[in-house]
């Protein structure tokens, strides 16, 4: 069963740092690479896409470049999103997602709706 599971959320003041964790069961990453993606939604606010990578590209919301890394363990089959400088903007709900259709990944990843989706993993920035 395909399945992507998301950790490592959870409280942090303003300026602290977190890394999030999405393992894929069912995937094997070693044979075939897919688009990878982090997505975050607030309270009221419509889905956005953060961050984006396959074997070859990788982009970054202008709200995190900077700030955010995206990085992949094929071995592990894991995805990472290391987040550093938090703002209280950066609350939120964070998924990440995998689609395997080629070209996939590009600069107007956000507005995908990527095959795979974990069930995401809270994200709070406190004062």
């Amino acid at each position: 069963q395909v399945q992507l599971v998301e950790s490592g959320g959870g409280s942090v003041q303003v300026g602290g740092s977190l890394m999030l964790s999405c393992v894929a069961y069912g995937f094997n990453w070693n044979i075939v690479r897919p688009c990878v993606a982090w997505f975050r939604q607030a309270p009221g606010k419509e889905r956005e896409g953060v961050a984006v990578m396959d074997s070859g590209f990788t982009a970054y919301a202008d709200s995190v470049k900077g700030r955010f890394t995206i990085s992949q363990d094929n071995a592990k089959n894991t995805l990472y999103l290391q987040m550093n400088s938090l703002k209280f903007e950066d609350a939120a709900i964070y998924y990440c997602a995998a689609d395997y259709r080629a070209g996939w990944c590009s600069n107007d990843f956000g507005s995908k709706n990527f095959n795979y989706w974990g069930q995401g993993t809270q994200v709070t920035v406190s004062s």
